[in-house]
């Protein structure tokens, strides 16, 4: 076929369009450039030539400080849990068949909120007993979403009802939490719930990276079980794929790469449900599923969400997950009038 070649690594093997590699290819170019114009930006002014320095040794200790200290860990945390998300997104929405199929519609990333909520509130305030409260609350919610939604096999459409359900429920128990809370738990709470990569520090960021080394270590065999998925239970079964265990396993999976990133940053909403949307469009590959592109589009999202959160208004660092949500909320009507024009 023209335009389409395969690249094989052992038994892996990887369908590349030129569309695609073109595509990632402009990604990657613009994602650079944000970095770079992010470490530029700030109340200490730098140059592309100071980041030159620090990359050769030769910058003073106090252009050092800036880009490693300060700005270092919010910029790597914004690429790195911008592709977790996009990731979260991409392997819910194959899952569910449903562009609308994303973590923090269907309630695993409130979820993993209620995780965080319940562990500050017990007192634990590091990042990696956070982790563990986010890993737990979202996976808690998920396995119970997936058995409410389970009637002879799980059907994308009754996971995101039961699901929208499941998240208003727990979306009500965490007010409810931060309510009952002494004032500065439930301060922290707030400041937490609002999603912002202010306190991401370089010890979260390393926890996180192995979680998601993980996840992307297994990512080739899960993208390829869930293009057949895609295709039919029935059909994915006759394929050889053990479709009920193989769901279970994603679900894990889609949880793992969104509960990191709530953990360290708190709930950051709309990444998830848009890049994967945004990818397949961009590369044109329709309903199938690419992580690998929704991965970067969610790293430009997230760090360009970031840079309008700390500049855009003068003297006033906005949370990340608010800059999210205004332009999320306007994708979702886009979304949501485009799917019932086509009577979803």
């Amino acid at each position: 076929m023209s335009g389409v070649f395969v690249l094989r690594a052992g038994p892996l093997s990887l369908r590349l369009t030129r569309r695609a590699v073109v595509v990632g290819a402009v990604l990657w170019m613009v994602l650079a450039a944000l970095v770079v114009w992010a470490f530029t930006l700030g109340s200490y002014p730098l140059s592309p030539g100071d980041l030159g320095d620090v990359l050769t040794g030769r910058a003073s200790r106090s252009v050092r400080k800036v880009v490693l200290e300060w700005r270092a860990p919010r910029i790597v945390a914004a690429v790195l849990f911008g592709a977790a998300l996009a990731v979260g997104g991409a392997v819910f929405q194959s899952l569910t068949r449903n562009p609308l199929g994303s973590p923090d519609v269907i309630g695993f990333t409130t979820g993993s909120y209620t995780g965080v909520v319940l562990t500050l509130l017990a007192g634990a305030t590091s990042y990696s007993a956070l982790a563990a409260g986010a890993l737990a609350g979202g996976l808690l919610t998920a396995f119970a979403v997936y058995l409410l939604a389970f009637k002879r096999g799980v059907q994308g459409f009754r996971l995101i009802i039961v699901g929208i359900a499941a998240g208003a429920l727990l979306s009500s128990a965490n007010r409810w939490f931060s309510v009952k809370a002494d004032v500065d738990t439930a301060l922290r709470v707030a400041v937490w719930g609002a999603g912002s990569l202010a306190t991401v520090d370089w010890t979260a960021i390393g926890t996180a990276a192995v979680v998601l080394a993980g996840v992307a270590a297994v990512a080739p065999v899960a993208q390829r079980r869930m293009r057949r998925l895609e295709l039919g239970d029935d059909t994915a079964a006759m394929l050889g794929v053990p479709v009920e265990r193989t769901k279970l396993l994603l679900v894990v999976l889609g949880v793992a790469a969104t509960a990191v990133v709530t953990a360290a940053a708190g709930p950051i909403a709309f990444v998830a449900l848009a890049a994967p949307q945004i990818a397949r469009r961009l590369t044109g590959h329709g309903t199938s599923v690419d992580l690998a592109g929704s991965a970067l589009v969610g790293a430009v999202l997230l760090l360009g969400a970031d840079l309008v959160a700390q500049h855009t208004v003068p003297g006033v660092l906005l949370p990340t997950g608010a800059v999210t949500v205004c332009v999320g909320g306007v994708y979702l009507l886009v979304l949501l009038a485009r799917e019932s024009r086509r009577g979803l």
